[in-house]
């Protein structure tokens, strides 16, 4: 493009590009639809960039004026580079999505209306906003749930192979990027959601599966804490089951998000015990190529799981359980060596029988802890692995598994 000058109110504030679709906020500020719905909806923020005022409101009306000005300067600078700018598609209306939804009795319908409502969210933020606030969610979940219902009956009435409604509006429910309230009046409902999600994951197709966990992790992230404690076991065995199964990395992650959230809640950790996630996650500790992040995660979920009983007999009955706890002890990060310390720390006070000691010496534990308190690895790290040395000094200070040159670290 040749050096030109653009007027400047054809330049979006944002992107501080020429705008192809400007849209109005309520402040009165145009901007270009691309960057202000990435600004409102993806970073879910509330206010107007130049103004910083809160819009409460946030329909965005297009400038036709203003884009057939652009348009029109284009065309007369073409000669100089400018690319022609074509005429956007509008968004959707809430009236056509209402149809949309109204029309849809049929298994067939249903069918038709999923894909539409896919398509029709994958063009634009302002859709998924129009598509929220028009009974989508609603429709969705009902399509969920009936699935779940009609499962549980072994009586499907889909026959179409090439489509699973259960996993279109899953997949449509998550990446509409919901707001908080629509996340909580789904998280509400008695929990019967939930359990709908539930059953999903335990019968579901991995796609299924997958998007169901990824949407109770968004709708767990901003529900009361206080409905926390009332979760079922059954979610917890598909939790679990997800993790065993490596449906996918997202997957994977979310689950691992989700049990540390809700874990330290009421009798959910005896629960996440009961479904088997202590050896699970040893196995998963155990894979040498786990990413930092998704050791840290792990090792969250251990700490809090191991703050019942249960919890620390499962990681002492496991082989590998103490070992490697400690092995990943200043070898994947701080947050990661803080969490295995609090781990180690829990099994001192509670679970010390002579054996645990001796075993925690044999395998280097002691030597490990010696080891932080001279580097450099945060101070309530330092703390807990102090305390864990003093706590079984008598047995453990004079031993000839820890090296002379770090028995000046032990404290007196």
């Amino acid at each position: 493009m040749d050096d030109i000058d653009v007027p400047p109110f054809f330049i979006c504030p944002i992107s501080l590009e020429i705008m192809k679709d400007p849209v109005t906020v309520p402040t009165g500020i145009t901007y270009d639809r691309e960057s202000i719905e990435e600004w409102l909806f993806t970073g879910k923020k509330a206010t107007c960039p130049v103004t910083k005022q809160v819009i409460a409101d946030c329909e965005l009306t297009p400038n036709h004026t203003l884009r057939r000005l652009i348009q029109s300067w284009c065309m007369l600078n073409a000669s100089h580079g400018i690319e022609r700018i074509p005429t956007p598609k509008p968004p959707i209306s809430k009236a056509q999505i209402i149809k949309l939804l109204d029309d849809a009795k049929s298994p067939q319908q249903q069918i038709k209306c999923l894909k539409s409502l896919q398509s029709i969210a994958s063009e634009n933020a302002t859709n998924k906003r129009c598509m929220e606030s028009s009974g989508a969610v609603e429709f969705l979940a009902s399509i969920v749930s009936k699935q779940d219902s009609s499962a549980a009956e072994g009586s499907l009435c889909y026959e179409f192979d090439s489509i699973r409604p259960t996993d279109e509006a899953l997949s449509i429910l998550y990446n509409l990027q919901l707001s908080e309230a629509s996340l909580q009046n789904l998280m509400g409902k008695n929990g019967d959601f939930i359990v709908s999600l539930t059953r999903v994951m335990q019968r579901g197709s991995y796609k299924s599966r997958a998007y169901a966990v990824l949407l109770l992790k968004s709708m767990v992230e901003v529900v009361d804490p206080m409905q926390l404690p009332n979760l079922r076991p059954e979610l917890f065995i598909e939790l679990v089951g997800v993790l065993h199964d490596q449906l996918s990395k997202q997957a994977s992650k979310a689950s691992l998000q989700l049990l540390a959230i809700i874990c330290p809640w009421g009798r959910n950790k005896i629960k996440a015990v009961g479904a088997g996630v202590v050896p699970v996650l040893i196995e998963l500790l155990l894979d040498s190529s786990l990413e930092r992040r998704a050791c840290e995660m792990i090792l969250t979920v251990l700490d809090a799981v191991c703050g019942c009983a249960e919890g620390r007999s499962e990681l002492l009955d496991h082989g590998a359980g103490i070992a490697i706890v400690s092995k990943k002890i200043l070898r994947v990060s701080q947050v990661a060596s803080e969490r295995a310390v609090r781990i180690l720390l829990s099994i001192s006070k509670f679970c010390a029988t002579t054996k645990v000691l001796k075993e925690m010496q044999q395998l280097g534990v002691v030597t490990k802890l010696c080891l932080v308190l001279q580097v450099d690895c945060g101070f309530k790290t330092k703390e807990r692995a102090r305390e864990v040395l003093k706590l079984h000094a008598r047995v453990w200070k004079n031993s000839p598994c820890v090296p002379s040159n770090l028995l000046s670290s032990y404290p007196a």
